[in-house]
């Protein structure tokens, strides 16, 4: 397939439909997305509604949505931390509850074995009241975005879309990648979307547009090596840089840990500097719609680069 699709495919990254779905799902109707909350009046807890929502809008572009689930608890409250850190192990007699992860694959019609995976965690933080809009909406919007986009395109290789649980625990990324590892799920790159656009207040003020690429094994620095390539050639406009793990973290890393070394996060800063960072006061209108989309442009040209021509 000719290479000139993706200038096509990235200029038609809405920036509205990236905002509209991030205030759904981080202030209204959906102010949370936590097992442990719900909406007064409403039926079922928050984070059951954001499920039904990401569903919703994948089938009404004719992917078939899988539902996995998982048995976890809230996260406890301990205040004698700073603000960032004040998760603590859930209390004896906290109550477990099922998540579920969401699967929305589309075949391949070369390689259909080998999987490119799109991965964003969809809950926001379970032991404190934080509309998590970059924490994680963005990156959840960004796949979303992302899988409207690829809807009719012919992939050479399988894409899933993947939409796990990192702020209830345990995270559900762990037995996503235990199950593909069982199975022997032949991913060639899992690309994990989180606190996209996301920075510290000064790079704010000074109009940057950023992206970090964090990877942990040589193969994951091929990929980041990619994403700078690719912000440049195709003239996205990132600020782009990539970051070294000293070791495995994040939903990427559950992937590493399982044996699958192709894993990388996307985060808008790393050290990640964004002074709302589990706070309630991590709401939609901060959010930098416009890095947003530029960062949701170059995951998924990166997404069709791999497909088209791998990794080298």
């Amino acid at each position: 397939m000719d290479q000139d699709v993706i200038p096509t495919l990235i200029k038609q990254i809405n920036q509205q439909n990236l905002s509209d779905n991030l205030f759904y799902l981080a202030k209204n109707p959906l102010p949370y997305r936590k097992l442990n909350y719900t909406v007064p009046g409403h039926s079922k807890n928050s984070l059951y509604e954001t499920d039904d929502f990401i569903q919703a809008k994948l089938e009404s572009w004719e992917y078939k949505v899988e539902k996995e689930g998982s048995k976890v608890q809230a996260y406890g409250l301990d205040i004698s931390k700073p603000k960032s850190q004040q998760y603590a192990p859930p209390s004896p007699d906290s109550p477990w509850y099922t998540a579920y992860d969401l699967y929305a694959k589309k075949k391949g019609d070369v390689s259909p074995d080998e999987i490119i995976m799109v991965i964003s965690h969809k809950d926001s933080q379970s032991w404190v009241n934080s509309p998590g809009a970059y924490d994680n909406a963005v990156g959840v919007v960004a796949n979303i975005e992302i899988a409207r986009i690829l809807k009719d395109y012919q992939s050479q290789h399988s894409i899933w879309f993947v939409f796990c649980n990192e702020e209830h625990t345990p995270w559900t990324s762990v037995s996503i990648a235990k199950n593909a590892k069982t199975r022997g799920d032949n991913f060639i790159a899992i690309l994990n979307l989180d606190a996209l656009a996301g920075k510290s207040k000064e790079e704010e003020t000074t109009g940057a547009k950023t992206n970090v690429t964090l990877y942990t094994t040589p193969e994951g620095e091929k990929i980041a090596d990619l994403c700078s390539e690719v912000n440049s050639f195709y003239k996205i406009g990132l600020t782009q840089r990539k970051y070294k793990r000293k070791a495995p973290g994040d939903d990427d890393g559950s992937f590493i840990k399982a044996g699958y070394p192709m894993a990388v996060a996307n985060f808008g800063s790393y050290p990640y500097a964004d002074p709302k960072y589990h706070d309630e006061g991590d709401i939609p209108e901060r959010v930098n719609i416009q890095n947003l989309r530029m960062t949701t442009q170059l995951i998924l040209a990166i997404i069709l680069k791999i497909d088209m021509g791998g990794i080298e």
